[in-house]
């Protein structure tokens, strides 16, 4: 069931001939109704396709804001008045399928009133709905072509689909993953009613929470296909064998990654059988996770192979694992790697690459050696044995010579930095950030405030009874957030659930709604109680839908469900700003 790797096979250990890597191991990195249903095809060739746009239209072309605002409010009233699709889905749809608004707009006298000429045009030339549709689910435009039903125009056709998508959303997985989950797995869509649901609901059986089962299907639409996974329930035994609760695995899983649950259960063994106890694995995976799930534990075969092939022992690589636990995180291994290389190749003896590799692990795997040794040997002017003595006397001559960085550069960066840049690292470290990686890079930009200032605000949403792991996803979606204080924080929460009245749980799914100004946040939910008080509005709509729409959408939509609306919004706004 798992991999052996004999020793024998690969190198005698402390041999004097050097190795050529690169010859025994290959690398890959790199309200009235208009149109109504039809399943006949004749139909559908009719239909306005954006999917393949005229010439004169550009993708690349810019509107105005005004341009596009008025076409989202034009296609949600087609698709929620005209079509009778539902309000959330219509509003999602409107605002999240940029590149059919643009198609949709060239399609029109852009010197006219806009909403007026898409008005008509709409009114005589249907549109493929399933294109905005898909777009707003995520998919690239490219990507339409092969997923668009043949005989199909209409959403309300296929209520198979219909009834499937409704059910990942009310399970509470975001409506832009939903379509990779789409284009990998079709067949979900396509089960009777009930049947996801299930599904969904045999996951949760295993002990695990909703937030980690939307998680799960998010990165791995197959565990949907056909009973649980028997891989991956493996896997949680295991994992539960090292005392890690189930849930631990949300944080750490990105739908960028695809996870092969075999894989990591031979990994796992793989570890076991090189003398890893229970207690140095978990602790393995809890520094450092990308262990288990960075491409499946594949990494680590190559890199064990590597180790060994250069004479380190199995006991000693452990070790260099316990040491080092990022050691396959982001470029780490990459870097390790292109160092062997570089030694390899002005043909140092085994013994001496293994001993600088043992004692210069981190700066090793921190810097990426660019130059080749012929570039190296030609400036300096020296032959490779010459090369090796001076690697050996001082291995930081290697990052001098072939980085494009050097030593001393590192570290005038670090002591200019002093603490903070450390400590933020280690913070988003701790959240699920892969070191070295550009998720990493741009969270670093993202983030302001030092590391025990994010850590503080951190806590706060944790304090207030949220999941970890569910914060670590929330900031990821909307960084914002962190960049407040934490009694900034701490009073929306508060407005929220005492004064409003709504869950705590409903921020996760709307992260975004801690990033507004209290301001509008207060406008907005002041006008909403009333027209909650008065009937006009439905109880506990959804924050994005309060929040999220320009004044002139929500007026339309919200203000105006009542005759008196505009006149006590009129008045809020008149005290909001006195105030």
């Amino acid at each position: 069931m798992f991999l052996h790797i004999n020793l024998h096979s690969v190198s005698p250990v402390g041999s004097k001939e050097p190795i050529n890597l690169l010859q025994n191991i290959c690398f890959n990195f790199t309200k009235k109704q208009y149109f109504y249903s039809s399943r006949t095809s004749n139909i559908a060739k009719v239909a306005l396709s954006m999917s393949n746009p005229s010439p004169t239209c550009s993708i690349a072309t810019r509107v105005s804001r005004v341009a596009r605002n008025e076409a989202q409010d034009v296609l949600f009233d087609y698709l929620h008045c005209t079509r009778n699709l539902q309000f959330t889905d219509a509003e999602h749809i409107s605002k999240n399928s940029p590149a059919f608004l643009q198609n949709l707009l060239s399609k029109v006298d852009n010197d006219q009133e806009i909403t007026r000429s898409l008005s008509r045009f709409l009114r005589y030339n249907p549109i493929n709905e399933f294109e905005p549709f898909f777009e707003s689910l995520g998919l690239a435009p490219s990507e339409l072509p092969s997923l668009l039903p043949r005989d199909l125009m209409f959403l309300s056709d296929d209520d198979v689909l219909l009834e499937n998508y409704h059910v990942l959303c009310n399970y509470g997985i975001p409506r832009s993953k939903i379509g990779k989950m789409y284009k990998e797995e079709t067949e979900i869509f396509r089960y009777e009613y009930g049947v996801l649901a299930s599904k969904l609901k045999a996951y949760e059986d295993l002990g695990l929470s909703k937030p980690t089962v939307i998680a799960l299907v998010t990165c791995c639409p197959t565990l949907l296909i056909g009973g649980v996974n028997p891989e991956f329930g493996l896997v949680l035994k295991m994992l539960n064998g090292l005392e890690i609760e189930y849930d631990w695995i949300r944080g750490y899983l990105s739908d960028e990654n695809t996870y092969n649950w075999n894989k990591m259960l031979n990994m796992m063994g793989f570890l076991e059988e090189m003398g890893c106890s229970k207690k140095d694995m978990r602790r393995l995976f809890n520094t450092h996770p990308g262990f288990l799930f960075e491409d499946s534990g594949k990494k680590i075969y190559i890199l064990v192979a590597l180790l060994l092939k250069i004479g380190i022992s199995t006991k000693n690589i452990l070790s260099l694992f316990l040491q080092h636990p990022r050691i396959l995180a982001g470029n780490f291994a990459k870097n390790l790697w292109g160092a062997l290389h570089f030694l390899s190749e002005i043909r140092m003896e085994t013994e001496d690459i293994a001993q600088i590799i043992s004692t210069h692990t981190h700066i090793l795997g921190y810097c990426t050696l660019k130059k080749k040794p012929r570039t190296v040997l030609s400036r300096l002017e020296i032959g490779p044995e010459k090369l090796c003595e001076i690697i050996k006397e001082d291995p930081h001559k290697l990052i001098d010579l072939a980085s494009l960085s050097n030593i001393s550069t590192l570290k005038k960066a670090s002591n200019e930095e002093g603490g903070h840049l450390l400590e933020k690292t280690t913070f988003l470290l701790s959240i699920g950030y892969v070191e070295n990686s550009d998720e990493m890079v741009k969270a670093l930009k993202q983030f302001r405030g030092r590391g025990d200032q994010l850590q503080e605000r951190f806590d706060c949403l944790v304090n207030a009874g949220l999941d970890c792991h569910v914060v670590s996803n929330m900031i990821k979606v909307a960084p914002p957030v962190l960049n407040q204080s934490k009694d900034v924080i701490e009073m929306k929460i508060k407005y929220l659930v005492n004064h409003l009245g709504y869950p705590l749980q409903s921020v996760v799914a709307f992260p975004t709604y801690l990033c507004y100004d209290i301001e509008r946040i207060k406008l907005r939910f002041s006008m909403y109680v009333w027209l909650r008080e008065q009937g006009a509005a439905k109880p506990m709509l959804a924050l994005s839908t309060i929040l999220a729409c320009s004044d002139a959408r929500f007026v339309k939509y919200l203000v105006n469900l009542h005759s008196e609306g505009p006149a006590v919004w009129e008045r809020l706004n008149k005290s909001s700003s006195s105030s």
